[in-house]
């Protein structure tokens, strides 16, 4: 069965050098390769390569890119030959030389104006040819002038809804007179967009808005603004056009972003809209998540510029809401206990009132008038306790007495306490049974385990019935009916796109020779550990186990570990079945003792060797004790540890066990499989000379964390040829930065002068110590980049990397390759024929290695959506691969093939997966590394973990992995 699975400036004026004194090398052709299934193809001997040792400068020659390759313009000189296959001799890496001069040497650009994206090679030719429908629907470009105006609205409003209230007002008033018959557009803040001139360029109009929340017997309160409307700009529909012919490379964003705002005009008003999506308890029957919330079904909409022309991109979408219950009743729910006949906890207060804070109420003691507040706190004593002064002279009445005199309203349940609405400075009292919350509040905070399940089983939609959902949203959207289009002159089609797309063979893998099966060819992204070794395994002959687990005793564990040890001998390790000391069985709360006891105890065992393994036992519900270990053992103790459930412990699987062996031989520095291309010197543009891959990653706290540190990680391969094992580097950064702080960083030494470091420097000299290689190319995969910060992102990070090389030897600067992975984005791929089996996998989705760069790709830049994978439940996410800069000259069957053929080397499964591995790896490592936080230091509003000591303003750095764990893959 398959098994499943330190800081630099932050200045932005920095720029890329696009002249490079570097080494690149012709692309490789692309041989041949058998794949009936009947074996691998014949390993042929590597061909002579080429290496220029003193090119001249390269440039990066996106817009000289021939359809589907390049040639390169260097000159050539031999290689010498050597007795390891692919292996290159070349100088050793210079830790010394890291001076001003020689950075100066170097020499960076000081202006940002050269920077441009690689621009598309030409399109892919590789795979079997095939049709797949996309949520992408076409959008005729309308021929009408677009206009922006200015909104400028006193007093000023905070809220969106007030100021679309105001503008709703105004055009229900004038449209037929002042506006000239126009509809605009509203953004909801300060821009407003016609099709065609507005009758003037500059009006002040005085609108009055009547609040229908208050009073109910006397005049409404009336509030009065003054709006005043001065045209801007006409929006240049002329460059969108040639943009999206591939005229242009700049896109013109203020036209885009006025065709966006014309489409979710309507639907703006009709559903709840959150970010890009809209929700709606009509669109789908909403279901319970538990502890008061439900989830809502919408649908998200973004207008996209594609090589088809215009495109709106329409998924659906899930989200938590808060249930608009009676305020009792949700409380009741978040307890879990009837709260009407017993009195609270100081617990169960602080959940209510952490439920319940920022929530708007409305009140139900009124009749029709249902006033809406927002709850800022909970009173600390029950309501019949409460009591406040009525006039100037200190008069006092309690709230029973008050709202029975003045609302009629008795107030049964006297013994909880009373909502807290308003400011402290004045601040009222609100039963709990005299409100409910108002209905189309989405929940920001952090979902439990039992919600997150519930919520995933109404996400997870079958391809078949997601494309279904999208067509019917798409005719429910009536955009032919939609007013604002009609008004703007946008048409758009209801049939999805269909796209053509290619499926990319799966890679031969190489195990060990004294397995069995010594290659295997992956079927449909997934084969199985039976009659196969690993490639490199590794031996482990010190080794302990804690048990944290109360319920698991001596013998099972016992068994248990024999178990696994059997797995990973039959796997291809070496395993001693004995460990170095008894199982030593601990409570969780004393993690810290138990393992330096182990460690210790096992130290003078062994007569000062140290353990090379530590397996540890956990409970099922373990809380922080997963982290706490993972903490411990790597940057204090230098443990490497493999953490198991109770319940895979009674329940034994051959599956698990076999999952687990793999995890164990990288993290002791093996090697699970590898690309048979990779052994025979195949890979184009990474076989023919030393090439190291990067992955990195930033990962961010959760929402309402705001003390809590953004995590950094990079890994980088350390094994070419092979490009399968990575090391990893991890920090800390300022909360929610993007940019990746600690690539290459520089400080003062009073002894040494300026010194270099930083993680991709480091990671380099790695390289070099595991290979006896430098680096002469670099491929660099950056996940979790938006859009909105490509830009930003290749010009510090590219910049990094060139001042890591230049730090380490004069003129050594390798080519870079610099691409963005994205998962989180809203394209999805259909099959053409959800009938034909010969084109789904077995959960319907595409095949893996589903990959397409026509039509729904970007005009002009160098980008692609890669299935690498085989879908188990849900519909398939293509990850999108975005090539910002290509020094390697690649073609675009060449990035797209080694992408694919990586996504088959991921270390702790036998499937192909659906990210690259070294950018997978980093994520893993980034989520690894909160982990590292130092936990005694709390943050007392939030109670979330921080890292700043007191009068601190910077980043309190992580605590520094040991030696021994950032060698290998201790990420997985």
């Amino acid at each position: 069965m398959p098994i499943r699975q330190m800081k630099e400036s932050s200045e932005q004026h920095l720029v890329i050098k696009t002249h490079l004194q570097n080494t690149v090398n012709q692309p490789q052709k692309q041989r041949k390769t058998a794949q009936n299934g009947k074996g691998p193809p014949p390993p042929s001997p590597p061909s002579q390569e080429t290496l220029n040792q003193a090119s001249p400068p390269a440039k990066n020659r996106a817009r000289r890119r021939g359809r589907g390759g390049r040639k390169s313009d260097h000159g050539d000189v031999c290689m010498r030959p050597s007795s390891r296959p692919c292996t290159l001799s070349n100088k050793p890496l210079n830790q010394a030389d890291c001076s001003n001069e020689m950075e100066m040497r170097v020499g960076f650009p000081t202006s940002s104006k050269s920077l441009s994206y690689a621009h598309r090679p030409g399109y892919g030719q590789l795979g079997t040819k095939c049709i797949v429908k996309a949520n992408h629907f076409f959008a005729e470009l309308p021929d009408k002038d677009l206009n922006q105006y200015d909104v400028t609205i006193t007093p000023e409003v905070a809220s969106k809804t007030i100021n679309r209230a105001i503008i709703a007002e105004l055009v229900r008033l004038y449209k037929e007179s002042d506006l000239g018959m126009r509809l605009p557009a509203y953004d909801g803040r300060k821009s407003l967009y016609t099709a065609g001139e507005l009758p003037f360029s500059w009006k002040e109009f005085i609108i009055k808005l009547v609040d229908d929340d208050d009073g109910m017997n006397g005049p409404k309160r009336e509030r009065q603004y003054v709006v005043v409307i001065k045209f801007v700009a006409k929006a240049n529909m002329h460059h969108l056009g040639q943009f999206l012919a591939g005229k242009r490379a700049d896109a013109p964003q203020e036209a885009l972003q006025i065709l966006d705002i014309v489409l979710r005009e309507l639907s703006t008003k009709r559903y709840c809209p959150v970010g890009r999506s809209f929700f709606s308890p009509d669109i789908r029957a909403p279901q319970r998540l538990g502890d008061g919330l439900e989830s809502w079904c919408g649908f998200y909409q973004s207008i996209r510029p594609t090589q088809m022309g215009l495109s709106l991109n329409i998924d659906m979408a899930s989200a938590a809401f808060i249930e608009p219950l009676p305020v009792i009743e949700f409380v009741a729910q978040l307890l879990g206990k009837d709260v009407l006949s017993r009195p609270l906890s100081d617990a169960d207060r602080i959940k209510i009132k952490k439920g319940l804070r920022g929530v708007k109420v409305e009140v139900t003691h009124r009749g029709n008038v249902r006033r809406k507040y927002r709850v800022s706190g909970l009173t600390s004593q029950p309501t019949r306790e409460l009591v406040f002064p009525v006039d100037d002279n200190s008069t006092m009445k309690s709230v029973v007495e008050y709202f029975q005199e003045m609302y009629g309203f008795t107030i049964q349940h006297t013994h909880l306490p009373c909502l807290q609405v308003g400011n402290q400075k004045k601040a009222n009292y609100l039963p709990m049974e005299a409100c409910k919350i108002v209905e189309g509040q989405r929940y920001t905070k952090r979902l439990n385990e039992r919600q997150i399940t519930a919520l995933l089983k109404v996400t997870c939609q079958r391809p078949r019935d997601r494309e279904n959902d999208i067509l019917q949203t798409v005719q429910q959207n009536a955009y032919d009916q939609d007013p604002y289009a009609k008004e703007f002159g946008i048409k758009i089609s209801e049939k999805l796109a269909s796209v053509e797309a290619r499926i990319l063979p799966a890679p031969w893998l190489k195990y060990h020779e004294t397995g069995k099966e010594k290659d295997c060819l992956p079927q449909v992204g997934q084969w199985n550990m039976m009659n196969k070794k690993m490639i490199n395994g590794m031996t482990v002959s010190r080794w302990a186990c804690i048990n944290f687990s109360r319920s698991v005793q001596e013998n099972v564990a016992r068994g248990f570990c024999s178990e696994l040890g059997q797995m990973c001998q039959v796997s291809g390790m070496e395993f001693n079945p004995e460990p170095v000391i008894p199982i030593y069985s601990a409570r969780p709360e004393q993690v810290e003792k138990a393992l330096k006891h182990v460690y210790h105890a096992s130290m003078n065992k062994t007569k000062g060797k140290e353990l090379e393994l530590l397996l540890a036992i956990l409970p099922d519900n373990n809380g922080s004790l997963y982290g706490d270990l993972k903490r411990i053992c790597e940057t204090d103790l230098g443990l490497l540890s493999q953490c198991c459930l109770t319940k895979h412990v009674f329940k034994i699987s051959k599956q698990y066990l076999a999952n687990v062996s793999l995890k164990i031989n990288v993290k002791m520095g093996g090697r699970n499989t590898v690309l048979l291309d990779a052994i025979s010197c195949r890979i184009p543009l990474v076989s023919d000379i030393p090439t190291i891959i990067f992955g990195a990653d930033v990962t961010h706290p959760e929402n309402g964390e705001d003390s809590s540190p953004s995590i950094a990680a990079v890994v980088a391969s350390q094994d070419w040829p092979e490009v399968t094992k990575y090391a990893g580097l991890v920090c800390a950064q300022a909360h929610r930065q993007e940019l990746i702080q600690d690539l290459y960083k520089t400080w003062q030494d009073p002894v040494r002068g300026t010194i270099s470091g930083g993680m991709i420097r480091d990671l380099l000299i790695s390289f070099r110590k595991a290979t006896g290689q430098k680096p002469l190319r670099i491929i660099f995969y950056r996940d979790g980049v938006s859009e909105g910060q490509f830009y930003q992102v290749l010009l510090y990070e590219l910049d990094a990397i060139r001042k890591a090389c230049a730090s380490l030897e004069p003129n050594y600067q390798p080519p870079v390759t610099f691409i963005v992975v994205q998962k989180r984005h809203h394209t999805r791929l259909f099959a053409n024929n959800h009938r034909d089996r010969s084109s789904i996998d077995k959960s319907g989705n595409v095949l893996p290695g589903t990959v397409v760069d026509t039509k729904i790709c970007h005009p002009t830049e160098f980008d692609f959506y890669l299935c690498s994978h085989a879908g188990i439940q849900g519909t398939s996410r293509p990850a999108h691969y975005h090539v910002l800069w290509d020094e390697n000259n690649f073609t675009a069957d060449g990035i797209q093939s080694l992408t694919n053929n990586l996504c088959y080397t991921y270390a702790r499964c036998t499937r192909s997966v659906s990210v690259v591995p070294p950018a997978y790896y980093a994520h893993l490592a980034a989520f690894r590394a909160r982990f590292y936080l130092e936990p005694e230091i709390e943050n007392g509003s939030t109670g979330t973990k921080g890292t700043r000591a007191a009068g601190e303003t910077g980043v309190r750095p992580l605590p520094a992995l040991k030696e021994n764990v950032k060698r290998v893959m201790f990420y997985c």
